[in-house]
């Protein structure tokens, strides 16, 4: 066997590994912090919607059931309710791409990203527990990036950048195939457009796994 596939088969191996153990602690405190880290990166996503577009955030409130909202006035509606779910998305296809590029250097992103974190709960995130959240995690972040070796860093990165683009996927299936009536941004966007939910959800599904794919397709082909 030639040493390419064996990189490529321990990079398989590791796959099956962090989908396995993901799954069986799915519903444990273990997971719940990169739930909420998943619900942040959606909420703060239709922020930066807003105001590329011409809006503002006025706040951001993050709820200890996996729920949350972003209060952003003005802006493009159709853009800003469309960024959530594929916001997050993008998000981990942009961490995990970071984690696989950034080499010795993974502790330097990882710090970036809880000073982002711990900045944007700061200035936007109001209600004590997103606000304590957001200090903790992005704190966490920081201290992780300075005490952990680089490999660790780069598994770090791997697993929430893996972790919120599987939670885009679910969390689209659950709140708009499966409950289309709740006021979820699928819901808000068809009373703009008039397209149904159900067409969102499976729109948003579609490009979620498209995108998911190629993801995996491009580290196995780099492994």
């Amino acid at each position: 066997m030639t040493p390419r596939n064996r990189r490529r088969l321990r990079f398989l191996a590791g796959f099956a590994l962090y989908f396995t153990a993901l799954w069986l602690l799915w519903a444990t405190p273990l997971v719940y912090p990169l739930k909420i880290f998943v619900v942040f990166l959606h909420e703060i996503s239709h922020g930066i919607a807003a105001v590329a577009t011409g809006g503002s955030i006025q706040r951001i409130t993050l709820s200890p059931l996996l729920g949350g909202a972003c209060y952003c006035p003005g802006g493009n509606a159709f853009i800003t309710l469309s960024a959530g779910y594929l916001g997050s998305l993008l998000w981990g296809a942009a961490i995990l791409e970071a984690g696989q590029r950034a080499g010795r250097h993974a502790g330097r992103v990882v710090q970036g990203l809880g000073v982002g974190v711990l900045v944007l709960s700061l200035l936007y995130v109001r209600g004590l527990f997103g606000l304590l959240f957001g200090i903790l995690f992005g704190g966490a972040l920081i201290l992780a990036a300075g005490r952990l070796p680089p490999e660790w860093n780069r598994t770090l990165l791997t697993v929430l950048g893996l972790t919120s683009a599987l939670y885009a996927i679910l969390d689209i299936k659950s709140d708009v195939l499966d409950r289309p009536h709740l006021p979820s941004d699928a819901y808000m966007l068809s009373q703009i457009t008039g397209i149904p939910t159900v067409a969102w959800g499976v729109i948003w599904i579609a490009i979620a796994l498209t995108v998911s794919t190629l993801l995996f397709l491009r580290a196995f082909r780099k492994a």
